[in-house]
């Protein structure tokens, strides 16, 4: 009993030593949505998912506050659309893993939160950005893909992108671009997206094998862009990051064979 007393008494003060408290309680409610959607039937995981858009929405809305001059309006975006892309990745480990996935899915959408938190104009694409935004690929490419067969893949490929529009807006944001110069290099961005994405499914590799060759793309191309926008060579960006991808499809390619 006292230790029940305890813990209620201490719930407070630990509250108020986390920066924006309320943005636990979101990302723990989402959380927990998430949890439905892996539990529950297909209906139940669009109900989960409509529920998340809705509420990450208004809530990064009212934590993150109004808008600054060269931040862009896809940073309102990026936990809903982290929260979707966690709830049907989910559901590739729940079978294996169970609920103790809850936990770790909690912190990635605070992380994304914190981030978004901590963005300041004129900054560039944070390291905790920029995972994050990798990693919101990664987990939409490998639930989508565990979701959708393969075999029809332009569905699957419609899905990826659909889901990788947020980061893909959010990465073009974060270099400084904004409006139509925005929107035009995100439709770049999700054109080369979805050339890996067909490569790797007409490969037919394993689910999560593909999805991280998807995510190594995505960020290959974010990085490849910062480098040429910042000044360097076109030589230097195309031996970088063209290694990058080629080691990327090596290991795919290893692994695929294993």
């Amino acid at each position: 009993m006292m230790g029940r007393l305890r813990l209620r008494s201490a719930t407070p003060a630990l509250l108020a030593r986390v920066d924006r408290p309320e943005g636990v309680l979101l990302v723990l409610l989402l959380a927990g949505l998430a949890a439905v959607g892996w539990l529950g039937s297909d209906l139940w995981l669009a109900i989960a998912a409509g529920m998340q858009l809705i509420i990450a929405g208004l809530g990064a809305v009212w934590i993150i506050g109004p808008a600054r001059p060269g931040m862009g309006l896809a940073r309102y975006a990026t936990l809903s659309a982290a929260a979707v892309s966690m709830t049907l990745f989910g559901r590739v480990l729940v079978d294996s893993v169970g609920l103790l996935v809850f936990l770790p899915v909690a912190v990635a959408l605070w992380v994304v939160l914190w981030a978004e938190l901590h963005a300041e104009p004129g900054s560039g694409p944070s390291l905790a950005l920029d995972l994050s935004l990798v990693g919101l690929v990664f987990a939409a490419a490998a639930g989508a893909l565990h979701l959708v067969p393969a075999s029809s893949w332009p569905p699957v490929i419609l899905l990826v992108l659909l889901l990788a529009l947020v980061p893909a807006l959010r990465s073009a944001e974060a270099r400084g671009r904004g409006g139509v110069e925005a929107v035009g290099q995100a439709a770049l961005h999700l054109v080369a997206v979805a050339q890996i994405g067909t490569a790797v499914i007409l490969l037919g590799m394993p689910e999560v094998v593909a999805a991280a060759l998807v995510a190594l793309g995505f960020h290959a191309w974010s990085g490849a862009a910062e480098a040429l926008e910042g000044g360097a060579a076109s030589w230097s960006v195309a031996v970088e990051f063209g290694a990058l991808a080629i080691l990327g499809l090596v290991v795919a390619l290893l692994l695929y064979g294993v």
